[in-house]
């Protein structure tokens, strides 16, 4: 799953409208230049993203997924994006938000100084509303559909990371890849040096 990238950026280009998800292109280097700033995780704070409530760097292994697979980090979610209706028992919202040039979360990783590293961007939005939108499929980002994610409940982990059903799509950009820039888990994205 190695979609090709599209040099041109073509913001929100979309598909025709027949209840199918609304495809965007972006140029991977538009997006670095536009989070740059949150490379300052004091800044990401003061336009108003939080740490996950949860307090959890999320790896595949803590998932019981494979741990080669890697990790995808602290989430820094903007509430006011995701439309955050209710955080009990599972945080739930009415977002529909694709706009990666103002993503609704920001993944960091925790260095072994305490510090924190942006390594990548992500949007999400609840399945519910954006099926209540008209929409029969997921979003899609160069050429990709986003992840369908929902809690099994007959699996250890919780694949959706205490949300509702939603759909969501990670944004590696500042941290390369092998898997692909646009898939979940990134190997080279570590929660060793996480503290709680």
């Amino acid at each position: 799953m190695k979609p090709a990238f599209i040099s041109s950026i073509a913001l929100a280009a979309a598909v025709a409208f027949s209840g199918a998800a609304r495809a965007e292109d972006y140029d991977l280097e538009a997006l670095r230049a536009a989070a740059d700033k949150y490379q300052d995780v004091n800044v990401a704070l003061a336009e108003g993203y939080i740490p996950d409530p949860s307090g959890a760097c999320v790896s595949a292994a803590a998932e019981g997924l494979p741990p080669e697979w890697g990790g995808m980090g602290i989430h820094y979610i903007h509430p006011a994006m995701l439309q955050i209706t209710a955080g009990e028992p599972r945080v739930d919202g009415m977002s529909t938000h694709t706009d990666f040039m103002k993503p609704a979360i920001l993944l960091y990783e925790p260095q072994a100084d305490g510090s924190l590293v942006l390594v990548g961007i992500e949007n999400l939005v609840f399945e519910a509303a954006w099926r209540g939108m008209g929409h029969d499929g997921p979003p899609m980002l160069n050429g990709r559909s986003w992840d369908h994610m929902a809690d099994m409940h007959d699996t250890p982990g919780d694949e959706a990371h205490g949300f509702m059903p939603h759909y969501d799509q990670h944004v590696w950009l500042y941290r390369d890849n092998p898997a692909g820039p646009l898939e979940p888990f990134n190997p080279n994205v570590t929660c060793e040096h996480h503290r709680g």
